[in-house]
């Protein structure tokens, strides 16, 4: 036998619902939980269902010394119902408006661009000056190579790199000087070390 079906949260809020529309009277939290099971809402739900209901305006409340007192007439959810309307209304009056301005701005931008014989002819010009200026641009990167200003970029660069190569160089004659200087005993093991790494007999400045 199949397990019977709970009831959802908008059901619950119609069974508590009713408990007021039916008694039109002032309740208790402690109240609603003992009478929220008779409807299908198990007590320990209540209060949150409760809770939802005030939120949305269809219930009312209001603190009467130590006790909160919850209460709700049809007439709230009449009014809760034409609230809602309203509301929806304007939203609804607002996007008519912007329906309005859109329209009326899609218009405009269409003005001038009617369908004709000029109107093609000057597209297809414009789509011929495009594909002959891919080409120039095509063209142009076959001289690159030859360009003056990347030449002279080339030659700068040139320059940077033939400045650092020889302060380098300078850098490890120092620290050969230095080695020599201070550890003349392991001379041959310096000039292996040396050629391990490529500085040979010929290691000189750039020129």
């Amino acid at each position: 036998m199949s397990k019977k079906r709970g009831l959802s949260l908008e059901e619950k809020r119609e069974q508590i619902l009713q408990i007021f529309y039916e008694s039109q009277d002032f309740f208790l939290l402690k109240e609603l939980e003992k009478l929220g099971p008779k409807k299908g809402v198990i007590s320990q739900s209540v209060k949150d269902v409760l809770q939802s209901l005030v939120d949305d305006d269809l219930v009312m409340k209001d603190k009467i010394g130590t006790s909160v007192y919850f209460w709700s007439l049809p007439s709230s959810a009449g009014n809760q119902l034409i609230n809602t309307r309203t509301k929806l209304e304007s939203e609804l009056g607002k996007c008519r408006k912007r329906l309005s301005e859109l329209t009326g701005q899609r218009d405009n931008l269409k003005k001038g661009r009617e369908e004709s014989d000029e109107r093609e002819a000057a597209l297809e010009e414009l789509k011929a000056v495009e594909l002959q200026h891919k080409k120039l641009k095509e063209e142009l990167a076959c001289y690159a190579d030859n360009d003056p200003a990347a030449l002279q970029k080339m030659k700068d660069a040139t320059e940077v790199a033939h400045t650092a190569a020889n302060r380098w160089t300078d850098n490890i004659f120092t620290l050969q000087q230095w080695c020599s200087t201070n550890f003349p005993q392991a001379k041959e093991q310096l000039e292996h070390m040396y050629k391990e790494v490529g500085i040979t007999d010929d290691f000189e400045y750039l020129q």
